[in-house]
């Protein structure tokens, strides 16, 4: 057996397109693939920024003809993005290794409250990453040729594709080629509102005398309750701006050591560029009385108004410039889902509400099944919707400020408690419960206004999801059980006490490298390697001399959180192999243990076997596979078969593994 082989076609392709490996027992990992405060901003921040090319827009159009009245909806928005970035500023601090909405709901509410809040993010992340997408592509394609507007679907899924692959290569790859993009946006932006206000700033008496006119108008039509009604749904109707604030929380694993102090850093960085962003584009349709046009954003329209003085040359260009930085922004903000979905995936996985292969990392160190479970999702909702913004917002608001309302909700439930009152916690719990208020409220309206708009449709998944997961995790739940009975003999294996005799207290049989020996591949001092090893004596007596346990050090997203994280699975694994070599000692027999860590267990065991193979060529492989009692579908798909892969590998080299069944 030769695990050196030279790699095949599609190894080559696959690097070529993915890049090589990575090795997660190098120290210097966690410093190659963070994020410092400004990659952050640009990989986690750009969905709340992004949202001001849509956010105000839906907002500002829900005012009907009394867009004057903007202005309290733009202030509001603006005072809004300030109360959750600070409320989301301190959960980070209470949550330092990752404090995102489920993992807050799960800890601070109830384990159900968790799973309800995460289903929301699950599906709240695939539709950033579709609504961002069909949104860079309606933007584009609003500065092309109108012969090019049916190739806008097209483009739209092709994007899909390409940011798939590029999460797929690791995060810090899947950024940096983005901040050009996320720059000029930036830059752009900041020209048009700047030249917009100061060129305009005599406008401004004019904005504020129209404002007050038809505020006085509108109460004397409808009364103080219908002016307040009329511009707190406007204000819920521009929810989508404020969605992405707690992205920066969730995707805290991936930020560059000390992780909060990067991570509240990255909310303030993404909290003054929204809230400028947004407030100075509403004050821009004001002041240059900006009208819906068909087949244009009010955006486009912003910034035609704005440099239709300068010279037309240059006016398009800028025009084009900014149009296109807006296109791309938004594929950026698609990173807001690609990040932080997978890991808010993986941690539900941990906790079993999903297959446990969402929490396994690939060979470059990303959680791949979750990022291509984000990317088949958000290209079958492209699919389901054509890629119609006007829809997607409709779907996308409600499920953020689910999550929004199941954090603050914890995080006032965590300040009211007696023996969390350390000092300033009054200023803490002001802020989180004003968060509370404000995502209560929104939630409520968005609901009422968009549920037969198509709300419903967003409701209704969710909660499948979420049957889903109780389903999932009852089956775990199961197998736990029917483990346990398995694991009793883990108690009559040692000593009382539950600890291995040391050495001094074993005679250790010498190694004959040429006697008969049993490779017994295991994971963990358990019930399932226990029985695996009693059973090789019933079927063969007393044939083998030596016994060789291999074990495979498993790095997934749960571990793969820092070096300390890795260093505690080393010893793990080096104490499980212990436990055994003493308990075969008493037994008489030669036995050692040796290990390996990685992301994949059948790439890091053939080399580990080989080996073994070498010292002990009289070898036979054996592995232990669980028989539930009754075999289903859900069961063969929660459960990975490694033991039955191995053996496949192991054919293909001519070596021989024995699998043998452990009835639970």
């Amino acid at each position: 057996m030769d695990s050196q082989q030279a790699p095949g076609i599609r190894q080559r392709i696959r690097t070529l397109i993915i890049g090589q490996p990575r090795d997660p027992l190098d120290r210097a990992v966690f410093h190659h693939v963070s994020l410092i405060a400004f990659f952050a901003w640009i990989g986690l921040g750009a969905d709340g920024l992004s949202s001001s090319c849509y956010g105000p827009e839906e907002a500002f159009l829900a005012l009907g003809p009394h867009k004057a009245l903007g202005i309290f909806v733009a202030l509001a928005a603006g005072l809004t993005i300030i109360i959750l970035s600070a409320s989301y500023s301190q959960i980070i601090e209470l949550f330092p290794t990752g404090g995102g909405g489920y993992l807050v709901a799960s800890k601070l509410l109830t384990p159900k409250a968790g799973l309800i809040s995460g289903c929301a993010l699950l599906i709240d992340y695939v539709l950033t990453i579709t609504i961002s997408i069909a949104s860079g592509a309606d933007a584009l394609f609003s500065s092309l040729p109108a012969e090019w507007l049916p190739y806008r679907f097209t483009f739209a899924m092709a994007g899909v594709a390409v940011l798939t692959t590029l999460n797929l290569r690791g995060v810090k790859e899947s950024v940096i080629p983005l901040v050009p993009i996320f720059l000029t946006f930036l830059i752009t932006h900041a020209i048009i509102i700047f030249y917009a206000v100061i060129h305009h700033a005599p406008e401004m008496p004019r904005v504020v005398d129209e404002t007050m006119l038809e505020l006085r108008s509108l109460h004397a039509e409808v009364g103080l309750f219908g002016v307040l009604a009329l511009i707190l749904r406007a204000y819920s109707m521009g929810a989508g701006t404020f969605t992405g604030i707690e992205a920066v929380s969730n995707g805290l694993p991936v930020l560059r050591d000390p992780k909060v102090q990067t991570g509240k850093r990255t909310m303030r960085y993404m909290a003054a560029s929204l809230a400028f962003t947004v407030v100075g584009l509403m004050i821009g349709y004001l002041l240059f009385r900006v009208e819906h046009t068909p087949g244009k954003t009010l955006n486009a329209v912003l910034f035609q108004s704005v440099t239709h003085s300068w010279p037309p040359k240059l006016s398009y260009g800028f025009v084009l410039i900014t149009l296109v930085s807006e296109a791309a922004i938004l594929f950026v903000a698609a990173q807001s889902g690609f990040i932080p979905g997978p890991r808010v995936l993986a941690n539900m996985a941990t906790d079993r509400w999903f297959p446990t292969r969402f929490a396994m990392l690939s060979d470059r160190l990303v959680t791949q099944n979750g990022i291509l479970l984000m990317g088949a999702a958000a290209a079958g909702m492209m699919l389901f919707t054509g890629g119609s913004v006007r829809f997607l917002v409709v779907l996308y608001s409600i499920n953020v400020f689910v999550t929004f309302v199941l954090s603050q909700l914890g995080m006032v439930r965590h300040w009211l408690r007696p023996y969390n009152r350390a000092r300033g916690w009054q200023k803490k719990l002001a802020i989180n419960g004003a968060a509370l208020m404000l995502t209560a409220f929104i939630l409520v309206a968005v609901i009422i206004i968009k549920f037969n708009e198509g709300g419903w449709i967003t409701i209704l998944v969710t909660g499948g999801l979420i049957v889903l997961a109780l389903f999932i995790r009852r089956h775990y739940e199961r197998t736990f059980r029917l483990l346990g009975r398995l694991d009793d003999l883990v108690k009559t294996a040692e000593r009382p006490g539950g600890k291995a005799p040391s050495a001094p207290d074993v005679s250790v049989p010498p190694c004959d490298p040429q006697a008969k020996t049993a490779v017994l591949l295991v994971n963990g001092f358990n019930g399932l390697g226990l029985h695996t090893l009693l059973n090789i004596f019933r079927l063969f007596g007393n044939t083998f001399a030596n016994f060789v346990f291999v074990q495979v050090g498993v790095v997934d997203a749960g571990v793969f959180k820092g070096s300390d994280e890795i260093k505690r699975l080393e010893e793990k694994v080096r104490s499980d192999l212990d436990r055994y070599v003493a308990f075969m000692n008493r037994q008489g027999c030669y036995a050692e243990g040796v290990c390996a860590f990685g992301t994949d267990v059948a790439e890091e065991v053939l080399p580990l076997v080989e080996e073994t193979l070498k010292r002990f060529p009289k070898s036979v492989l054996f592995g232990g596979q669980l028989v539930f009692p009754e075999e289903t579908f859900l069961s063969r798909l929660l459960h990975n078969y490694t033991i039955f892969s191995l053996q496949q590998r192991f054919y293909h080299r001519g070596v021989p593994l024995v699998i043998l069944p452990i009835r639970v």
